[in-house]
């Protein structure tokens, strides 16, 4: 049994995140649960079915991304949005791939996903609960809503978009939820620092409805990358174990071919599969 001091932070990364699906099918096989679990965007779509504790679940869902009811450039410019939430959120887990509800509650894991409120900029956490379907699957939308490709969503009378613009990596947030080691999966590898965003002209002309939004965009960068640089410390210290790939994903964000996704989710698998033993020593078990 995982100490419950122990939490486990969820990286985004859009299609990247199936090495994160690997990794966490890694943790199901050897029973490795945690009672916390915090994402933002990805890491909380593909964290949902490792919390129901369904193996494969991801790999599974991967072989529906190329299909145009998914997402496709036909439904951005005749919907507003690149991605079908419709199809994703709701018809897949309930008829194609489906997600286990009752066993997510029954897990007793709190997990919280990452958003960021359009009109501070700031971070906001929420925690899923299985028992709200509309609910759940609304909030999973709004922390993978990334700008320009998505319209923001309205939650609790706010407007939220992607957890990644405000906080991508939400390690502070889980220390502030009285969690004393963590647990953290990375979608880049350890050479990667995200560069400043281009185009500020567009973006400000763009969300000039949410200035503090856009605030949160141009600072993004910096942000994350001095996140980077409290986990390396923290990783020295002992607190923090970090798990990221050994090299850069073969694939971007937006790859939607599931035979190339399906190489990284295996990648994530073996990765885990051959360090687990020193991811036991760390947690003591």
């Amino acid at each position: 049994m995982i100490d419950n001091s122990i939490g486990l932070v969820l990286e985004g990364g859009g299609f990247r995140g199936m090495y994160t699906a690997g990794v966490l099918d890694a943790f199901l096989q050897q029973e490795l649960y945690f009672k916390y679990v915090i994402g933002v965007s990805a890491g909380a779509d593909y964290g949902v079915s490792y919390v129901s504790r369904q193996f494969g679940r991801n790999l599974a869902v991967n072989e529906y991304v190329s299909d145009p009811n998914y997402c496709s450039w036909f439904h951005l410019f005749s919907k507003g949005e690149y991605f079908n939430d419709d199809f994703i959120y709701s018809y897949l887990p309930d008829h194609l791939v489906p997600f286990d509800f009752e066993s997510f509650t029954a897990s007793g894991v709190t997990m919280k996903v990452g958003l960021t409120d359009c009109n501070t900029g700031k971070a906001d956490f929420k925690t899923l609960d299985a028992t709200d379907k509309v609910r759940f699957a609304t909030l999973l939308s709004a922390t993978s809503s990334l700008p320009v490709i998505a319209r923001p969503k309205k939650i609790d009378n706010e407007f939220y978009m992607d957890g990644g613009i405000s906080d991508s990596i939400p390690v502070q947030q889980a220390f502030n939820d009285g969690h004393k080691r963590l647990v953290v999966i990375l979608t880049r590898d350890a050479a990667y620092r995200k560069d400043q965003v281009k185009f500020l002209p567009f973006w400000k002309r763009h969300y000039r409805q949410y200035p503090r939004l856009v605030e949160a965009i141009i600072n993004r960068a910096a942000q994350y990358n001095q996140t980077l640089d409290m986990i390396a410390k923290l990783e020295k210290e002992g607190s923090i174990y970090v798990i990221r790939p050994n090299e850069t994903l073969p694939v971007s964000r937006m790859e939607n071919k599931p035979k190339r996704l399906e190489k990284v989710y295996y990648m994530g698998l073996e990765q885990m599969n051959n360090e687990i033993g020193r991811l036991k020593e760390w947690i003591g078990i």
